[in-house]
């Protein structure tokens, strides 16, 4: 843009000079520097002249500590050749380099490039817009283009493969037999009735049908497994969060970076925030319950009610996923409140995890009084203190001493989990204290 402007600076002195003097020399260069001026404006005009870009996603979801690939493609559709294209992208996907120049694209020809980005944080991010800069070879002009088309991108919270999460035998109760009627092929058989158009062909009973001569379907009940709760605290006072140290907490395991099994793996770090533990926590859990064929739901107050009734398989995995990628602790309930207000439709025998940095021994009161009704509780309480900027060592935690304490003389089971701990190995060792730290100070 400056040399424009200085360019415009001597055809206005060229053009007072010619017209005070007369001189044909003037008037000749004042023609040539019209006549550059003309032609690097037409050449970066058309420069942008049909060209488009498309870009091609493998996916609209992916895991924190799983990269993220993408190509995208710059055609040009112009009988001429384009000397050079800047490809601006803005996108928020943290890391996505995206942007570059091409140069030298030819005429009816296309060049491409492929972009790989590993995840490092969950939310929900835009891909795109895309916007097109071009300019003529003495850099005098630029002209910029703008593609609106955006593309979303989810990004679900890592997990943690935990191979053994597990209270005792009372604390995963199987339930009762529950005598109602289900659309839905389950392990529990209640009875056969007639075919009715619709009915897949294994709810078919084919002994019965072979008997009486007409087809006859199978009904089943409600699975007798109980419900597995997830109660996750995002209650925004209650939750710490503090810059640096993450290469000291607890890492997720990554892609492989490398063509070769073996070579180039590494681990991405949890930040340093009870949120992103919580939430890891409650995306692994999930995964390890539904693996296990159990009944699973979900509840938090965060922004607003995020509600999930219980339901089993992938499909269920999945939106627990996409609501765990963009929750916040942006909560203003109490965990004491929302335990108070929510438990009573809770059934009897169900499980429900309580995942909370809360020290408020208030918690802990309300989800004994839910053991009272048959609701078998299992408390995951982060050390809050141990995310501070400042290390604790071996000090007592007396922030979570009340809650600690009190979660032992009720013997509910209680997973206490520490800034930097290995979460694998920390959610199976139940009310275990590990050498050298002291849970109750």
């Amino acid at each position: 843009m400056q040399r424009a402007w200085g360019l415009l600076g001597l055809w206005v002195c060229v053009l007072l000079f010619a017209l005070s003097t007369g001189r044909e020399l003037a008037f000749n260069l004042l023609y040539f520097i019209s006549g550059v001026i003309l032609l690097a404006l037409a050449w970066s005009w058309a420069n942008l002249r049909g060209l488009s870009v498309h870009r091609a996603a493998r996916g609209q979801r992916t895991q924190v500590g799983h990269y993220f690939e993408e190509s995208l493609t710059l055609s040009n559709a112009s009988r001429w050749p384009k000397l050079w294209v800047e490809v601006l992208d803005a996108s928020d996907l943290p890391g996505h380099q995206v942007s570059r120049v091409v140069s030298s694209l030819r005429a009816h020809a296309s060049s491409r490039w492929h972009v790989r980005t590993m995840a490092r944080r969950r939310g929900r991010f835009m891909l795109g817009p895309l916007t097109l800069t071009s300019g003529d070879p003495l850099g005098l002009f630029r002209f910029s283009q703008n593609t609106d088309a955006t593309t979303a991108l989810v990004v679900t919270p890592s997990v943690v493969d935990v191979p053994d999460f597990s209270p005792p035998t009372g604390y995963l109760a199987g339930g009762e037999l529950m005598h109602l009627r289900t659309p839905y092929v389950t392990t529990s058989t209640a009875g056969v009735r007639d075919y009715v158009p619709g009915d897949s062909l294994n709810r078919v009973h084919w002994l019965s049908t072979a008997r009486t001569g007409r087809l006859i379907s199978k009904e089943f009940e409600l699975d007798p497994l109980a419900d597995v709760w997830i109660f996750l605290d995002m209650h925004d006072e209650v939750q710490v969060e503090a810059d640096g140290g993450s290469e000291e907490g607890a890492h997720v395991r990554a892609e492989n970076a490398w063509p070769w099994p073996g070579m180039g793996e590494f681990k991405v770090p949890l930040p340093r925030s009870t949120t992103e533990y919580a939430v890891t926590i409650a995306a692994s859990l999930a995964q390890h319950f539904l693996r296990h064929d159990r009944s699973v739901g979900f509840l938090s107050y965060a922004g607003e009610r995020e509600f999930l009734q219980p339901d089993r398989g992938r499909r269920q995995l999945d939106r627990l996923m996409e609501l765990l990628a963009v929750i916040q602790a942006e909560g203003e309930i109490p965990l004491a409140q929302v335990l108070a207000s929510e438990g009573v439709r809770l059934a009897r025998h169900s499980t429900l995890v309580v995942i909370t940095p809360s020290i408020d021994p208030a918690w802990v009161g309300a989800l004994r009084g839910l053991g009272a009704r048959g609701v078998h509780g299992i408390a995951i309480l982060l050390a809050a203190g141990t995310f501070l900027d400042h290390p604790i060592g071996d000090e007592p935690l007396d922030d979570w001493h009340p809650a600690l304490v009190e979660l032992q003389a009720t013997g509910l089971p209680t997973y206490p989990i520490r800034y930097g701990d290995d979460l694998a190995e920390a959610l199976t060792q139940f009310n275990r204290p590990r050498a050298g730290r002291r849970w109750q100070g």
